[in-house]
């Protein structure tokens, strides 16, 4: 926690573990490369998947030093882009409104972007936090 806060929920963590075999906490805790290796193999055949469970808390360590804590908030974001990707509700809320209004007309650039977004979501919003 480079400035003292939290930027991940171990609670939240946890909570989308449960759908860890898609890779989904590791997108969240900003591993793309095994999230999507879980994606594609079922987190390593369910294997990783249970391992995982134990290494949580590191990776939620892990993400609160790399990532910059600040007005926009990791967890609803990513909650935004989980459950209304499509629609560019996550970049409203990040106050990218032109991409916003891009991924609202074109199905999230038609699902490239909600993937791209997927990989780089947890450093966008660092960056906005940042005020960069």
């Amino acid at each position: 926690m480079a400035n003292g806060e939290s930027t991940h929920s171990t609670a939240i963590g946890y909570i989308i573990w449960i759908f860890g075999f898609t890779g989904s906490h590791r997108f969240y805790y900003g591993k793309p490369v095994t999230g999507t290796i879980w994606f594609f193999t079922f987190g390593l055949l369910f294997i990783g998947w249970i391992i995982d469970l134990f290494l949580i808390p590191s990776m939620e360590r892990d993400a609160d030093f790399k990532y910059t804590a600040g007005p926009i908030d990791f967890t609803a974001c990513w909650l935004l882009l989980t459950f209304l990707g499509f629609f560019g509700v996550h970049r409203f809320y990040m106050g990218k409104w032109l991409t916003g209004l891009i991924y609202l007309v074109s199905g999230g650039l038609f699902g490239v972007g909600v993937i791209y977004d997927y990989w780089t979501l947890n450093g966008q919003i660092s960056q906005a936090n940042s005020g960069a």
